[in-house]
């Protein structure tokens, strides 16, 4: 596998995976706007990931549901932070934070990518990473002063980016992600 696939995969499961995790808040968040927000936020995350599967499907010579929902959860690229089940909502929020200021980072660098590709679907990504920028800043200056928030921000800040292992969580996400593509005879088209 070489390097550039690797590398959209590990954007791709990052992005899956929180997305997967944003939806979570959907009917339970504290705010019925915050409902709407998050299940938004969700969408394009799980959007954002189909897309860069897509690129990394090309030179696999697979499909982006068959990287997405096929591999053992040991085979997934993502880091802990964005596999964390939390149901807390300081620590989602810091999760939030957290991931959108790195993630930020790490679309400038896709968008100077010397491959045309790359480039053109982080600076398309991020255009919409935007929005999720603004809600999580909004979030941060609502709970600047929360002491569990700047304890959920220190809890979590050294996860960023971490992919030396998977959390215990990711095994029991999978198996909710994919349940309903394994429970179909191999082959079956959607």
């Amino acid at each position: 596998m070489s390097a550039r696939t690797d590398l959209l995969l590990s954007i791709a499961d990052d992005e899956l995976i929180l997305g997967w995790r944003n939806s979570e808040w959907t009917g339970i968040a504290p705010f019925l706007e915050e409902d709407v927000a998050f299940s938004s936020i969700a969408q394009n995350e799980i959007g954002h990931a189909r897309a860069l599967y897509e690129l990394a499907a090309r030179e696999l010579g697979t499909t982006a549901d068959e990287l997405a929902f096929d591999r053992q959860p040991a085979d997934y690229r993502s880091s802990e932070l964005v596999e964390l089940r939390l149901p807390e909502w300081e620590r989602t929020i810091a999760r939030h934070v957290l991931y959108e200021q790195a993630d930020a980072e790490r679309l400038e660098r896709l968008k100077a990518s010397d491959d045309a590709d790359i480039a053109g679907l982080a600076a398309k990504i991020d255009r919409e990473e935007v929005y999720h920028r603004l809600h999580a800043e909004m979030w941060s200056e609502r709970l600047k002063h929360e002491p569990r928030f700047q304890a959920a921000l220190e809890e979590l800040r050294p996860l960023v980016g971490r992919r030396d292992g998977h959390s215990p969580e990711l095994a029991e996400l999978w198996d909710e992600m994919t349940m309903v593509r394994r429970s179909q005879p191999a082959g079956t088209k959607w």
